[in-house]
């Protein structure tokens, strides 16, 4: 019914940021609903049965038929799933995350014409998901919708947070249909869920390496995931007394701007003593926030992330104290607060296996791959068999506008995952 970039070109506008550039669509905002819109008439265009369930996930359902007789949704238990999200970093790129669902619907088709011309006889049926919220850009938690899903948070903590308009989780979610009661893990959708196979834009030069690449310097089109990097998200809030601007000496401030500038320069410095970590601070809130105002707090987010769980936890502590020593000597204090959580994920062993063999046909010499990057595939690894294929991406580049997925790399990525499906159906 058409191919992956043409799917892709059809969402092409939906929301662009004309001021950071690339696409901003935060959960349950016009741009993420219109995509949401997108996805169910896609959907339903396959003849797929379209349902939203209690947190907010969509599932599009390719059920098993008997004589033309579709079967009891009982059939769906241990379903073969794929698919992605559809919500965006502010100002990302147009591959992160939708290229996965548009990729899962042309993979559909593909399947859908190997089981009209009776070379596929399937056994499981099929859905294509999609997670609400997989970055965090809006309420601060990355993979909520999974993370609901399989019980890896706290309801009530997820129902509470809040967006930077004051909005909490809990009120958007009723203003969108859904019931914050019935929130949280939930072990019939876990059931339908026999196996879980997210492809994915790779967002870093894993592909490009030197190790991969041929004598053009172009890498393998596809690879199979093998692990994702532990990481997590905290939040310092270094507190000091606001002030004016003009009125204050400079010796007479406890100005928190300034701790919060050392503190962003420390967690470079200690993260590059760390071989492998990675720390960054992507977003630094002052309050309130005037140009002509000493801030009274300044809260800034920290993100980091390593193969080895105990590392993270020694570089966040390490992290923690310098704040607090660089807090004091400004006059000013700091606080440590861990937002998310998700520790290294190996991908399941069984699982990869097939799905290296199933690629490798379509495109040889696919590596497997770990990431640093976060997905619902690793949040889900806790609670099902997940694995996850990577599309090439020649920038590099991610949770910005030059990421880039070549055409052919797209359709390549298309062919491979389903063949990978053909064979676990």
């Amino acid at each position: 019914m058409g191919t992956v970039t043409n799917l892709m070109a059809a969402i092409a506008d939906t929301g662009r940021d004309a001021r950071r550039g690339g696409y901003s669509r935060a959960v349950y905002t016009p741009a993420e609903l219109d995509l949401r819109e997108w996805f169910t008439a896609e959907a339903g265009a396959r003849g797929l049965a379209v349902e939203t369930d209690a947190n907010g996930i969509l599932w599009a359902w390719w059920d098993l038929y008997d004589g033309g007789v579709r079967l009891p949704e009982s059939s769906r238990r241990g379903a073969l799933v794929t698919g992605s999200h559809l919500d965006s970093v502010p100002g990302g790129g147009a591959f992160d995350g939708p290229l996965g669902v548009a990729s899962a619907l042309a993979a559909v088709d593909r399947l859908r014409e190997r089981e009209e011309s009776g070379a596929l006889v399937r056994n499981r049926a099929l859905a294509v998901a999609v997670f609400p919220e997989e970055e965090g850009s809006r309420f601060g938690v990355a993979c909520l919708g999974s993370r609901l899903l399989a019980g890896a948070i706290d309801p009530a903590k997820a129902l509470g947070l809040r967006d930077a308009g004051g909005n909490t989780f809990a009120d958007v979610c009723r203003a969108h249909g859904l019931d914050p009661d019935r929130m949280g893990r939930d072990e019939a959708a876990l059931g339908r869920i026999g196996d879980f196979v997210e492809l994915h834009v790779e967002q870093g030069r894993g592909l490009n390496t030197e190790e991969y690449t041929d004598q053009a310097g172009r890498g393998p089109a596809v690879a199979v995931g093998s692990s994702i990097l532990g990481h997590g998200r905290w939040r310092f809030t270094v507190t000091g007394q606001g002030n004016h601007a003009g009125t204050t000496l400079m010796e007479d401030r406890a100005d928190p701007m300034v701790a919060a500038a050392q503190i962003v320069l420390a967690v470079r410095r200690l993260a590059a003593s760390v071989p492998g970590a990675r720390a960054t601070v992507g977003r630094l809130e002052p309050v309130p926030g005037g140009t002509n105002v000493i801030a009274s707090r300044v809260d800034l987010w920290l993100d980091v992330r390593h193969a080895e769980d105990a590392t993270v936890a020694d570089l966040v502590e390490r992290l923690h104290g310098q704040a607090q020593k660089i807090a004091a000597f400004e006059g000013c204090s700091a606080q440590l607060v861990e937002e998310s959580y998700s520790g290294t994920v190996h991908f399941d062993a069984v699982l990869a296996r097939s799905l290296e063999h199933s690629v490798r046909r379509t495109v040889p010499g696919a590596p497997a791959l770990a990431t640093g990057a976060g997905h619902d595939a690793g949040v889900l690894a806790s609670v099902v068999p997940t694995g996850m294929l990577f599309v090439r991406n020649p920038s590099g580049i991610s949770h910005s506008p030059e990421e880039f997925v070549e055409d052919g790399d797209a359709e390549a990525g298309v062919a491979a995952l389903a063949d990978a499906l053909e064979d676990l159906l």
